[in-house]
Order: C-alpha cells, then structure tokens, then sequence
C-alpha cells in the first residue's frame, strides 16, 4: 500500500498541532498529502469563520468535525438558556465549514452538585432541544464519553453505554457517538458497545490517541503519541470498522512536551505514526 493510500482516511485534529496557525496547518497538510483535518471553534473564531471555510475548500481539505459542543448539565437556567445558545452557534459553525459531525463533551457535575443522575437527565433535555436543530442544518451530533477522571469537572458520560443510551432516544441521523481510544481502551464492555452503535448506525466519529504514564499534573494534557504507549490501536479501528465505519479516522493529542516542538515535524510524525501503528 503506497502512503497516499495509507492516509486516505486519516485526519489530523487541530488540537494536536494546536502551535501550527490555520493557514500553516492547511498548507502543511496539502504538503503532506493530508486530506482530513478536525477543527476546534475557539481558533476558528479566532482567524474567522467564513476565512477558515474558505481556507479548507481552497486546500482541498474536508473538515472532518468540530469540537466542540456540549457543556449542557447546568442547573441555573439562565446557565442552561446560555448553553443551549452556544450549542447552537456551534451547529452553525459546523454547517459553514462543511462538516456533518460536531462532536460533545457533554459536562462535568456543576459547582456543589453530587447528583450523576441528575447531570446526564439534563444532557438529555438539552440533545431534545438540540437534536432537531442539528438535523435542520445536517449536522449530526457525537456524544463523546471522557474517561472517569474527567467525570466531575468535563464530562459525566464516562462510558460508550451511558453515550448510547442517551444518543437512542433520538434518530440515529441525529445523534450518535464519537469513540475515542484514549477514552475507551480500559472499558471491556466497549467492544460490545461499538457494535450497538454499529447496529444503530450511530458511530459519527473515530478518534485515535495513545495512553502513557505517568499522567501528568491536570491530567488533561497527556496523550501519548500513537504507538508510544499501552493502546492495541489497530485492534479498535478492526473493531469500529466490523461494526460498519468507513469514516475518518481522526487522531487528537493533547500533549505539552508535543506542542512545546515544531509543528511542521510533529504532523509529519503524527502521520508516519498513524500509518505504522493504526
């Protein structure tokens, strides 16, 4: 297989080379013969909307998804009024950009709250309000599941059975999930689960990033670059595509050793990386 074909289906996430600027990160993915690319909406907003769509249609780029919407667990509701707003605007963005996915890390428990059950209810009143609006502007929305450490401040959908049982209340051309490695890799109950999302036709977007140790301070920011840690990669993607995936194949890192070196060096490891180890 030549490397063309190889990176046929591979996406760059934007937040792995957050140091590349847009007009940097399309033209390196033009050089390197990337097609996909996932954006985030702060930077987008940043360079401009219609500037970014543009962009990418001129380099020849699909904007695979947006990241992100979500936030939705508030129990304020000028607070909920606010989100159901953003995620509104985010549906816009993505529409203008030309993805049909945007993707959702849904919240953490608000400020004092203890109450799990309560948090995901919410996520579901906000997806009724929402799940229409997407399918007006042909978006399709992906509840990403976080892994537990992320439940109390990020996002209290830690597994893809919590992510699936709320996405089947609605059409499954409206709400679906994003299946992450990094999120997912300790879960045995997720092979069985990626194939009743397959079954649902509910698998919107696959998301590649590895598990190192030790994790750093905040956690947040430690994805380990494909290959270099304790996820079976490529026994994932065989697991996504047995449940009927042809999509882009994204890979997202955050990692602060990755962004504090050269962009331009780190997306081309990040490609040799994904056509080694995924």
């Amino acid at each position: 297989m030549s490397e063309s074909e190889a990176l046929a289906r591979f996406s760059i996430n934007q937040m792995t080379v957050k140091q590349l600027s847009l007009p940097e990160l399309a033209s390196e993915c033009v050089k390197l013969g990337i097609t996909g690319v996932g954006l985030w909406r702060e930077p987008v907003q940043s360079y401009g909307l219609e500037r970014t769509a543009k962009l990418m249609r001129d380099a020849g780029l699909t904007v695979t998804t947006l990241c992100r919407g979500g936030f939705l667990t508030a129990i304020d509701p000028h607070a909920r009024v606010r989100a159901i707003d953003d995620n509104k605007a985010a549906i816009d963005e993505a529409a203008a950009l030309g993805t049909d996915t945007l993707v959702l890390v849904s919240g953490g428990l608000p400020p004092g709250s203890k109450d799990l059950q309560g948090a995901r209810s919410r996520i579901a009143e906000g997806l009724a309000e929402l799940a229409p609006y997407a399918a007006s502007r042909g978006i399709r929305l992906a509840i990403e599941p976080l892994h537990p450490m992320f439940a109390s401040d990020r996002c209290v959908v830690s597994t893809l059975t919590q992510a699936l049982d709320l996405a089947e209340r609605f059409p499954s051309s409206e709400v679906g999930v994003c299946v992450d490695t990094y999120h997912v890799w300790w879960d045995d109950q997720a092979p069985a689960q990626i194939a009743r999302a397959g079954r649902g036709g509910r698998l919107h977007a696959f998301q590649l990033a590895d598990w190192i140790t030790p994790l750093p301070e905040g956690v947040l920011n430690g994805r380990g670059q494909l290959g270099e840690g304790s996820i079976d990669l490529r026994s994932w993607r065989a697991l996504v595509e047995e449940a009927g995936y042809g999509g882009p194949i994204e890979v997202e890192l955050f990692n602060e050793a990755l962004w504090s070196g050269d962009g331009r060096a780190l997306l081309s490891t990040t490609a040799q990386s994904y056509v080694r180890h995924a």
